[in-house]
């Protein structure tokens, strides 16, 4: 363990893992593109297996929890409220863990994308504007068969940052993640074999003020069926030998507008026989899913058509009519 690490960050990071089921396996101190020190922690499973997979979370080695009370201690409540959501944050991703591959999402266009190379915290834009931005990088997770990425800048805005409990990885990575996935899904965002950053805006339209809820896409019951059934296909068939993949996911509910136990009545519902191996909150492929992959591979090269500039193409190609 690093010695100059603050003592409470420490301590509070390693109460809220042993509340949410994982093991502080190191910390090491980091910084930002900036300059500006951070603890990276990393956190695993108690059981030995799976071996080698483990959590990273990067938290500005400042942040304290909370703002200063009278005195110069944080504020009672607010500190709770960080550490309650930090605690839930780090129950979700220990159930994550637990997916053949837990940086794994699918999109509902029917694209399985791996995130990664994320850099904690937001920083301030250097450009001008009034934002904060975090860095980091999508690749197409399709067993490699067509090696594209989309390098990312998601950009959020002062008014939607006062939203935010705080500007950290643990209360805005659910989030971000899923603005990525909406951004995808407008055509927005395209894969490459390499490229430039693209512009993910992450603003107050994604937010309720009615509802204090964040909303992304409205769905019924037979798009959050097709949703699982693409996930368990990708994510249990084709890049996890068929392993279970948990189906119960906040984050997806998130994204699709519903909750984690409507994830889980859709997973058992009749429509889902046959197709899904149901497991508690986890899903495994069964061998009637994995006879549709005509089926979803076409979903995905129609979803990737769908991010290509078609209109600059047919520039390219001489078509233009101007």
């Amino acid at each position: 363990m690093a010695p100059d690490l603050k003592t409470s960050l420490v301590a509070r990071l390693e109460s809220a893992a042993a509340q949410a089921g994982l093991v502080l396996v190191s910390v090491a101190q980091g910084s930002t593109a900036n300059g500006r020190p951070t603890a990276i922690f990393r956190l695993g499973l108690p059981e030995a297996e799976p071996v080698g997979k483990n959590l990273k979370l990067e938290l500005s080695e400042s942040f304290d929890f909370g703002p200063a009370a009278p005195g110069g201690s944080p504020a009672p409540d607010r500190a709770a409220d960080l550490q309650r959501e930090l605690t839930a944050h780090l129950a979700h991703q220990a159930k994550r863990l637990r997916n053949p591959r837990p940086e794994c999402y699918v999109t509902l266009g029917g694209l399985p994308v791996a995130f990664g190379e994320f850099e904690w915290p937001f920083h301030r834009s250097t450009s001008g504007a009034d934002t904060h931005i975090v860095h980091g990088e999508i690749c197409l997770a399709d067993g490699g068969t067509h090696n594209l990425q989309a390098k990312i800048a998601a950009s959020v805005t002062l008014t939607f940052a006062e939203i935010v409990p705080a500007m950290e990885q643990p209360y805005a990575e659910t989030f971000v993640y899923n603005a990525v996935r909406k951004t995808i899904d407008m055509g927005q965002l395209e894969f490459l074999k390499s490229g430039n950053r693209q512009p993910v805006p992450v603003t107050t339209r994604f937010w309720s003020r009615w509802k204090k809820t964040f909303v992304f896409t409205d769905t019924g019951e037979s798009e959050r069926l097709r949703f699982l059934l693409t996930k368990v296909y990708w994510l249990s068939g084709v890049l996890g030998a068929g392993k279970p993949v948990w189906i119960a996911d906040p984050r997806d509910a998130q994204y699709l507008n519903t909750t984690a136990e409507e994830l889980l009545r859709v997973a058992a519902s009749p429509s889902a026989q046959g197709l899904l191996a149901l497991e508690g909150e986890f899903a495994a492929s069964t061998p009637a899913l994995a006879a549709r992959a005509g089926e979803y591979q076409a979903a995905l090269e129609a979803a990737l058509n769908f991010t290509k500039p078609q209109f600059n193409e047919a520039m390219r190609a001489g078509h233009a009519n101007m």
